[in-house]
């Protein structure tokens, strides 16, 4: 398949595949008319790599996925070194997770303090 079927099936833009193309997480090949040449595993590819970032990871954290995909898995987590970068990753945000709360107690703290007897609500956003 051309890029733009590819662009197309997977959901993304042809310069995105560029771009992954640009990083080595994809690799056209070419036909003798010089057009870009995708076939399904390509779109598994890109496909692992959209779901990754939709999460929150970052290219770079892409690779093993790819590699362990790439080396005839299934799954692109079969992979120890996908499997570190899942550890990473919530190793990340469990820090982040513990800097916010740290941020709010300071925050209801300094809004206790100066209104108080105002009630803090808690949840999501309010209108």
């Amino acid at each position: 398949m051309r890029i733009g079927e590819l662009a197309r099936r997977a959901g993304v833009s042809t310069r995105a595949l560029r771009y992954y193309e640009q990083q080595g997480l994809l690799a056209a090949r070419r036909a003798t008319n010089g057009y870009r040449e995708y076939d399904e595993s390509d779109l598994k590819l890109v496909t692992e790599i959209r779901s990754l970032l939709t999460v929150g990871f970052t290219l770079e954290d892409a690779r093993p996925f790819v590699e362990c995909l790439r080396a005839g898995n299934r799954s692109g987590d079969a992979c120890p070194e996908s499997v570190e970068v899942y550890r990473r990753k919530l190793a990340e945000i469990d820090d982040q997770i513990r800097t916010l709360l740290a941020r709010r107690a300071e925050v209801a703290a300094q809004f206790a303090e100066a209104c108080p007897g105002c009630a803090l609500r808690t949840g999501g956003a309010r209108s």
